[in-house]
């Protein structure tokens, strides 16, 4: 989708949006002697001004160049949530409607350039698709909309755009491009590299550990997951200098398993093939770290993805079993479907022992009772620190990538002690991601502030949402980054 900023309308043919207020629509102005028709074709829509809302009319019949007009309703705000619902609903509605061209026209609104940049990320992210494998597409079910020209946004509305968030949504299509393969396509070498090549450039710098050197480290947590697997395992390590030289840096981590059939603890076959988006986490911190250095943050980031693969053969590690964790930790495997939780204990000893971080936060698609107690409206949110769980939560309200803060302490943390070895896996069926979360609680460190951040039911979604189509959401990307630039720069 090509974006672009002017100050009059192109000519040529193209069709037309305006922003239309609840009560506000002086800016309709514009229309002249069709505004009537047009107000009337709107309220024959029930078109109130709601945010988000469309009409659509045809204006210029008298005249050699009939265009096709949208209303896009504002609401009441004048906010950049706002101005994403308006250009995700524009090119939603557009998008394969045969229009290969649209100027959406803000003179007369009140948009300042954060917004109208906003208005930018909300169409082209909502234009986002994965076609790659639908080589049968009838001709109106392809897209069609090409580029979009914003025309009388504010001063700086363009750089603003170009500086902030188009680095942004290249994040954001990296982290959905990899959450939307399949697993044959993406595992952990293949994840790895397609890294890497969105990296080239930006001074990102990408590392990985193959299995030897985890062996060495004694990742015996991560790589008894992986064990069952032909493919081998990674820990990928991105790495951001942009902030003052030495300083600690802030640490994102992510839970890639590129597939997970459960292990031993096999998941039922029905919706089995949803488990392609496990390694959810790890392409939300792989996109937020493609964003934070396309836009040169001032901040010292370090991202790590532990990558593995849960398959079930006979070289699998067992319920009972007993592995240990490279801060020598022994780890009692109740249920070899509690997988991601051992994968993120190893990476964030890794991530502390190398990197000293000041800060932590960590990613994971962890547990299935996260969707029983929040759904698909918010990802939850435990913390040892109330200043850093404030901050992802303000992150997340204002990028719309929802937090809810749950619960930790020591009733929960004992539900997880083991009779034979230091820790259990899981716990009892109740309370069953605040115990996956008091399980990461024991990798912490002294002194590191912590976030685990279990966002099972935000990575992918069967009905479209605002700024996405069904499938592979970009949950994370923009929490990550927003929170990033907020604390660090």
């Amino acid at each position: 989708m090509q974006i672009r900023f002017a100050d009059q309308r192109p000519s040529g043919s193209f069709a037309l949006a305006l922003p239309a207020g609840s009560s506000d629509r002086a800016n309709l102005s514009s229309l002249g002697d069709e505004r009537a028709a047009v107000e009337a074709a709107a309220r024959a829509q029930r078109f109130e001004g709601d945010a988000g809302a469309v009409a659509e009319a045809w204006i210029g019949g008298s005249t050699a160049q009939v265009r096709r007009l949208l209303l896009i309703g504002t609401g009441t705000a004048s906010d950049g949530a706002m101005a994403e619902k308006l250009g995700g609903a524009a090119t939603a509605r557009l998008l394969t409607s045969g229009e290969r061209s649209l100027v959406i026209d803000l003179g007369g609104t009140r948009f300042d350039a954060d917004s109208a940049a906003r208005l930018a990320l909300g169409a082209a992210a909502r234009a986002w698709r994965h076609d790659r494998y639908r080589t049968r597409l009838k001709d109106k079910q392809k897209p069609t909309l090409e580029e979009i020209t914003i025309v009388g946004a504010p001063e700086g509305s363009e750089e603003r755009w170009t500086s902030r968030y188009q680095p942004l949504l290249a994040g954001l299509s990296l982290t959905r491009e990899l959450v939307a393969e399949p697993a044959n396509i993406i595992y952990a070498e293949s994840f790895v590299e397609r890294v890497r090549k969105a990296a080239e450039g930006t001074g990102l710098v990408v590392e990985a550990l193959g299995q030897a050197e985890m062996e060495k480290l004694g990742m015996g947590a991560l790589l008894g997951v992986n064990q069952g697997s032909e493919r081998e395992p990674r820990l990928l390590v991105m790495r951001w200098n942009g902030g003052t030289e030495g300083e600690a840096p802030l640490a994102l981590i992510g839970k890639g398993v590129t597939f997970d059939t459960g292990g031993i603890s096999i998941k039922p076959a029905a919706g089995m093939e949803s488990m392609k988006w496990d390694m959810g986490g790890a392409g939300a911190v792989a996109g937020a770290m493609l964003a934070i250095a396309r836009r040169k943050a001032k901040a010292n980031v370090v991202g790590l993805c532990g990558l593995v693969e849960n398959m079930p053969d006979g070289r699998a590690q067992r319920p009972g079993d007993v592995v240990t964790s490279m801060n020598g930790q022994t780890i009692e495997v109740i249920n070899t479907d509690a997988e991601g939780r051992l994968v993120l204990a190893d990476v964030m000893t890794y991530a502390q022992q190398t990197f000293r971080p000041r800060r932590m936060v960590d990613l994971a698609t962890l547990t299935g009772a996260m969707l029983i107690a929040l759904g698909h409206e918010h990802g939850g949110l435990f913390s040892n620190d109330d200043a850093l769980a404030g901050e992802l939560t303000a992150a997340g309200l204002e990028t719309g990538d929802k937090l809810w803060r749950m619960p930790l302490g020591e009733a929960y943390d004992r539900l997880i002690d083991s009779p034979i070895a230091d820790i259990k896996n899981v716990g009892p069926r109740e309370a069953g991601s605040i115990t996956a979360a008091q399980f990461l609680a024991r990798f912490v460190e002294e002194g590191v502030e912590w976030a685990h951040l279990d966002i099972a039911g935000m990575v992918w979604s069967d009905k479209p949402g605002t700024t996405f189509d069904k499938g592979a959401t970009g949950y994370g990307v923009r929490l990550l980054d927003r929170w990033v630039e907020q604390v660090a720069g």
